[in-house]
This record gives C-alpha cells, sequence and structure tokens, in this order.
C-alpha cells in the first residue's frame, strides 16, 4: 500500500512571478468599423497582464507542457477582482479530452472586464464595483474563510442593469457600486452569476443611481488589427483610466474561472495603464470576452429568469485528417468531418450517437476533418463554436456516418455533467463526519483548496485522471473521499488517511455523499466497514463511532455532523 499522501500543499520555489490589472471595458478603438468585442465571456480584454511560469520541479499528476501560462484563479490576489488576466504563454487545458487532440494546447484567457462597443460611449456607463467576499474553507466545510475586499470594472447595459465579472462578486456579502466622478457608492443585487462565462448581472434599486447615465451599445465581432480602447479601472485607482490596443487574435479559448471553452479575442496592448510582466517570448497580451458570449448571458437571463448555462455536445472526438483512416471508416472522397471517441453517459447525445460515429454537420454547417467550420472570410473556428451559441433545452440537428450510412438526428442539447465540477455555484460545500472521519466530494475548488492553485500538477494521480478522463455514469454520481480525520481514541490507526477515495460501505457501492451519510445513518449492522482505494479499510463499531461523533464535534466546535443539504 503506497504511503499516504500528507495533508496540504507542499512548500514550493516561487518559480513565477503574478501580477493582476484590474478589468476594464473594452470601447471600440479608431478603426473604419471601429467595432472591439468579440463573443465570449465577460470581456477580460486586455490590458497587459502577462505572466510567465519559470520551468519548476514535475510534481505528481499529468506531465507539465508549457507551463507558461496566466494564473487565473479569482482567489489569489483578490484585492482587485477586476483583473484582466492576459496569458503570454499555452498551457494544456483542462478540456482536452472532451474536444480531441486539435485543442490539446489552448490559451487561458484572463479575467475580463473589458467590453466592446459600437462607438466610444459615454465614459459615465463604466462603473467601479465593490464586493466583500466571504468564501467557503473546502477544507474546514464547515467554516468560512476570512472575509475579504475587492473592486472591479463594470458598465451599465439596458434594463437598468450591470455587467462585471463573475469571480468579482463570487461569495459576496455586499456588493457596491460607484459611477465615475460621484463620491456614493450604491448598494447593488446580484441578479445572476455565470461561472462558466465569468459574467454577472448586477442591479441597484436607487433611482439616483441611473440618473445621467446612458447603457452602452455592444457591437459585433471585430476583425484583426482592429483598435480597440480599455476603459477601466486599474489597480489602485480611483479615476478611470484609458489604454488602446489592437485584436491580434481570435479563437475558442479555455476560461479558467468556470473550466469551459467559448470564444475569445486575443488583443495586444499598444499602451500600458496599469501593472504588467514581461517575458523573452511575449509581452502585454490581454484578452477580451467578446459580445456574442455576453449577449447569449443576458438573454438566457430574460429568457428562463435565470443563467441556465451553454450546451455542449457530450462526445469527445477525434480529428479524421489520415487518409487510411477516413478510407476505413467508409467516408467517401470529399466526405469531411470528425471521429466520435467517447459519449457522456449523461449527455442526451448517448442515446442515439455511438462510438465510431463520424459527424458530418451540425446544423447544417460541414465539419472539416481537423473538427473546424467556416467561420469569416479567410477565418476558420472550432465547431464547438456552433454549439456554444445555443441555448440549453435547444435542439440542433446532428448529420453522421455510421457503416457508411448517413444518419440525421434531431438532438436536444443541454448543459455538461462533470464527475469532479469545475465550481458549486456559490453553494457550500457538502460534508459528513462519523467518528472523526471527515468525508466530503471531490470539487475542483477543493483540490485548489487541498492542493494550491497548480492542483492539475501537484493533487494524486488518481484523482487528477478522474479530474481529466472520467465520465460521470449518472447525474447524482459524486467522488467521495475521507478529507481527513479529525484524531480520537476511536480512529485510533487511521490518523493518516487523506484525500482518499470511499468505494463501498458493508459490500454497498458508494453513489454519492448523500447516499454514503444516508447509509451510515440507517446502518443495523455491528461494523461498519469502508472500503477504500488502494485497497485500503476501515472498520468501525457502529454503535461506538455514532456515540464518539458528538465529543468530537464539541471538541473541534463544529456545529453538525452533517451539512444543511445532507439534512433534507
Amino acid at each position: 500500500m503506497p504511503e499516504p499522501r500528507k495533508r496540504g500543499r507542499k512548500p514550493k520555489p516561487k518559480t513565477q512571478t503574478e501580477t493582476e490589472s484590474e478589468s476594464e471595458t473594452i470601447m471600440p478603438g479608431t478603426t473604419k468599423n471601429g467595432t472591439v468585442a468579440s463573443h465570449s465571456l465577460p470581456a477580460t480584454t486586455t490590458t497587459n497582464d502577462s505572466r510567465s511560469t519559470s520551468p519548476a520541479r514535475r510534481g505528481r499528476g499529468r506531465p507539465k507542457k508549457m507551463r507558461k501560462h496566466a494564473d487565473n484563479s479569482s482567489n489569489d490576489n483578490h484585492n482587485s477582482a477586476n483583473n484582466t488576466n492576459s496569458n503570454v504563454g499555452h498551457v494544456a487545458s483542462p478540456e482536452r479530452s472532451r474536444h480531441g487532440e486539435g485543442n490539446d494546447i489552448t490559451i487561458l484567457p484572463p479575467r475580463w472586464e473589458s467590453v466592446a462597443v459600437k462607438a466610444v460611449p459615454s465614459m459615465d456607463a463604466v462603473v467601479k464595483v465593490f464586493c466583500v467576499h466571504t468564501e467557503p474553507n473546502f477544507s474546514l466545510p464547515w467554516q468560512r474563510k476570512r472575509q475579504y475586499s475587492s473592486s472591479s470594472s463594470g458598465f451599465i447595459v439596458g434594463g437598468r442593469r450591470v455587467l462585471t465579472n463573475a469571480h468579482s462578486v463570487e461569495h459576496h456579502t455586499q456588493v457596491k457600486v460607484k459611477k465615475r466622478g460621484s463620491d456614493t457608492k450604491y448598494l447593488a443585487t446580484v441578479l445572476s452569476i455565470g461561472t462558466e462565462c465569468d459574467i454577472a448581472l448586477l442591479t441597484v434599486k436607487d433611482d439616483e443611481f441611473w440618473e445621467g447615465v446612458s447603457p452602452v451599445e455592444f457591437g459585433d465581432l471585430p476583425a484583426l488589427q482592429d483598435a480597440v480602447t480599455v476603459v477601466g479601472y486599474p489597480i489602485g485607482g480611483d479615476t478611470i483610466s484609458v489604454t488602446s490596443g489592437v485584436v491580434s487574435r481570435m479563437e475558442i479559448l479555455s476560461y479558467v474561472h468556470g473550466s469551459t471553452e467559448l470564444l475569445g479575442l486575443q488583443g495586444k496592448c499598444v499602451g500600458i495603464a496599469f501593472q504588467s510582466l514581461k517575458n523573452d517570448d511575449v509581452e502585454n497580451i490581454g484578452y477580451v470576452i467578446p459580445t456574442p458570449v455576453i449577449i447569449h448571458f443576458i438573454q438566457d437571463y430574460e429568457k428562463n429568469g435565470a443563467y441556465t448555462g451553454f450546451p455542449i455536445l457530450g462526445v469527445e472526438w477525434q480529428k479524421m485528417e489520415n487518409p487510411d483512416l477516413r478510407i476505413s471508416m467508409g467516408m467517401r472522397p470529399g466526405q469531411k468531418g470528425v471521429r466520435i471517441r467517447r459519449i457522456e453517459p449523461t449527455a442526451p447525445e448517448s442515446h442515439v450517437l455511438k462510438p465510431s460515429d463520424i459527424i458530418l454537420s451540425f446544423d447544417g454547417i460541414d465539419i472539416a476533418n481537423d473538427g473546424t467550420v467556416p467561420f469569416r472570410h479567410g477565418e476558420r473556428i472550432g465547431f464547438s463554436y456552433l454549439v456554444s451559441q445555443k441555448y440549453t433545452g435547444d435542439s440542433a440537428v446532428v448529420k453522421v456516418l455510421r457503416n457508411s450510412e448517413v444518419h440525421e438526428f434531431n438532438i436536444k442539447l443541454s448543459t455538461h455533467k462533470r464527475l469532479i465540477p469545475a465550481h458549486i455555484n456559490g453553494r457550500p460545500p457538502s460534508y459528513y463526519i462519523i467518528a472523526g472521519f471527515v468525508f466530503t466530494a471531490v470539487t475542483a475548488p477543493y483540490l485548489r483548496s487541498e492542493y494550491g492553485k497548480d492542483y492539475e500538477f501537484d493533487a494524486p494521480v488518481k484523482l487528477l485522471d478522474k479530474l481529466l478522463h472520467a465520465m460521470a455514469q449518472s447525474v447524482d454520481e459524486q467522488i467521495v473521499v475521507v478529507s481527513q480525520v479529525l484524531v480520537a481514541d476511536i480512529n485510533i490507526g487511521y490518523e493518516e488517511i487523506v484525500n482518499t477515495q470511499v468505494l463501498a460501505l458493508n459490500g454497498k457501492p458508494v453513489q454519492n455523499l448523500k447516499s454514503l451519510a444516508d447509509m451510515v445513518e440507517s446502518s443495523e449492522d455491528e461494523f461498519l466497514k469502508f472500503d477504500l482505494e488502494y485497497q485500503q479499510i476501515v472498520v468501525l463499531k457502529s454503535k461506538t463511532a455514532k456515540e464518539a461523533t458528538s465529543d468530537i464535534l464539541a471538541t473541534h466546535c463544529i456545529p453538525s455532523a452533517m451539512s444543511g443539504d445532507l439534512k433534507t
């Protein structure tokens, strides 16, 4: 049995310099068509917050490809939540297994805070957002962390609403906004948060706030080399800042905040209004979340009264660029498409599509052998862009080649069910305690809490494999682990069990945390036998374990043996 992993993250040499710039609003520049925003999440364009990481020791987990990336964690350096993280490097995307080898390497977009508009609007539409955050403590899930404050940028849109970044108001306890040139902060209400796309929608009840301001108007996707103007409140500044730059790239990006791939726009700043980081390879790189993603978010909220997310086609696919591969799959000359490798068991597509089907088109648009579709003149883009333009519950016509025959299926699209969720939508983490054993469900925030922002390299390999490649077999499936053992006489010999998956209780598989809690509470067996990974077992006397729990809770000042969601 391998030596149990010690708890907490390991100290690491500081191998990278991090700097975060505050969010800003992107406005069109002076080019002939004067439009600057594109389609993706909240605008993270911009200003030059470039980061790089020098090679560090190789940690456990998946192999490091290129560790040059902008750390996008809104939990770190959140002194100003409006950071535009402009990534300067590439990193293997968490979505790589979902979209085939064509997207193995993606550029991580920074936080947004910039949006393109039709014509330079009144700068009075750009506001400063102040937020007090109280984050959950995922390692001690019955507690919350010390509250902290952040500031970021936002801008006024129609309907008496304000758009800002999701990370700017994540785990908020109070949100206020201030207009340009005003000394008054107005209380704001969070209407909706789209963690996937890093956009949040706010409103202000006070009528005085809305006096004398006009909402911004959204423009179309800009062309490459279009000039842009970046407007916002950089770190440490109370007055509005304006810089300019140009659009240098448009592609599908992996949004780190929500681990979702959507359209993104990259810009190279020609003027710097606040902090930046440069290295030998690139400098002054920023990213914009284009208007199509923003509009999708707003219309989703207006249509459903809440943010329902961006749907996906729940398949992993393979390029069909090799001619021998195409012949073996029965493709005729002129036929193009991508081969389905795996299908998400929880996706609606699993009922009609099959592995080794060749996806020829999506909603009538032909897909190339490399997985791209026509975008604009002289440009192509990954076909997942077409899927992201749909709304949850929409239908799409998918044409596939199966056994040399063409079939068409009308598929209802839905959001992605991850075995290890990228976020928990602002809810407190779940936990269950028996005899000092703390059980919890694994999420990306939990891994970040346990192993730091580089958890994708430092977490145990088995957990990383599930994070990156495993598919949920049912909508309620969770990875349940023994997070830690609160030492007491009853658990002698088990103290070093840390972050180890629970597979079964008394021979019955553990489907999720609630099922484990229910089985323990209702058990009439003399012993509780937990089967863990690595062939470990834990055996406790049922009656003694339940009796010891109350004393252990009192010792550690824990109010309850289970989180509120498990009591219902």
